[in-house]
C-alpha cells in the first residue's frame, strides 16, 4: 500500500511540475532562447488581427523600435486590423512594415495585387515581407518549380512597386523543401525559437524571430518578439 501511495505522490508531483512548466512557457515567463541585448539592441514585434485591439500608447518604446503588421493573405484576404495598427504605430514613431502570408494556392501576381491594393507606398516604411511557411497554408503541395515561379512573380511585383527589395520570412522547413539555394539574394527574417541561427546558415538574415509567446504591455495575448541584426542606423536605412 505504501508503494502505491508513493507512486501516486510521485505522479501528482510530476503533474504539478509539468503544469507549472507549461504555464510558464505559455505566459512567456521562461523561454528557450534569450538573445543578447548588448549584441542585438534593436527589438521589434509582429502583429495581426489575432492580437485584438492593441493599445499602442502602452507599448514600451524603449523596448520596441519596429513592428511588422500583417496586411494580406492569398489573393483576396485582407487583415481588418492592418490600417488601424499601421496608422497608430506610425503616429507614435515606431518604424512600421507590412507582411503578406503567401499561399501556395494562388498565383504570385494575384497575391501581389492584393498586397499592393492595401499597403501604402510609404518611403519611410520598412521593406515588404513575404511570409513563406507551411502553417495554415494549402493542404496541396504544388510542384517545386511552380512554387518558385509564383514566389518570384510576387517578389518582382512588390519590388517594382515599392522600390525596395522584399524580405523573406522563412522557416527551415520551407527552405529545405522549396527554396534550397534559390532566392539567396533576398534578405531573410528567420524563425528560430529554439536557438540562435547557426553560423552555417547560408542566407543573409537581418531579422530573427526568437519568441512566439511573449507578453507585452498594450497587448492582451501573446505576441512574437524579434531582433534586428544591426543598429539604429541600419534600421533607419531600411
Amino acid at each position: 500500500m505504501k508503494l502505491v501511495q508513493k507512486i501516486i505522490f510521485l505522479l501528482s508531483t510530476l503533474l504539478v511540475a509539468a503544469s507549472g512548466l507549461y504555464f510558464a512557457f505559455d505566459k512567456g515567463i521562461i523561454w528557450f532562447v534569450y538573445p543578447s541585448e548588448s549584441k542585438y539592441p534593436i527589438r521589434g514585434i509582429d502583429v495581426s488581427n489575432h492580437q485584438g485591439n492593441i493599445d499602442w500608447k502602452k507599448i514600451p518604446k524603449n523596448r520596441i523600435q519596429f513592428v511588422y503588421i500583417k496586411a494580406t493573405e492569398g489573393g483576396d484576404w485582407k487583415d481588418k486590423a492592418f490600417s488601424r495598427n499601421w496608422e497608430q504605430a506610425n503616429q507614435l514613431g515606431i518604424r512600421v512594415g507590412a507582411y503578406h502570408f503567401f499561399t501556395l494556392c494562388r498565383s504570385g501576381k494575384e497575391q501581389a495585387a492584393n498586397f499592393i491594393s492595401y499597403v501604402p507606398k510609404d518611403p519611410e516604411s520598412l521593406p515588404p515581407v513575404a511570409d513563406l511557411e507551411f502553417v495554415g497554408n494549402c493542404k496541396e503541395r504544388p510542384p517545386l518549380q511552380d512554387v518558385k515561379k509564383e514566389i518570384q512573380d510576387f517578389l518582382s511585383a512588390l519590388e517594382n512597386h515599392y522600390r525596395k527589395k522584399p524580405i523573406l520570412y522563412l522557416t527551415y522547413e520551407f527552405i529545405d523543401l522549396y527554396l534550397k539555394d534559390d532566392f539567396i539574394e533576398y534578405p531573410v527574417w528567420i524563425r528560430d525559437i529554439f536557438g540562435h541561427p547557426s553560423s552555417t546558415f547560408k542566407r543573409n538574415w537581418i531579422i530573427w524571430q526568437y519568441h512566439s509567446r511573449a507578453r507585452l504591455e498594450g497587448i492582451e495575448g501573446p505576441v512574437d518578439l524579434n531582433i534586428l541584426r544591426g543598429d539604429d542606423l541600419f534600421l533607419k536605412e531600411l
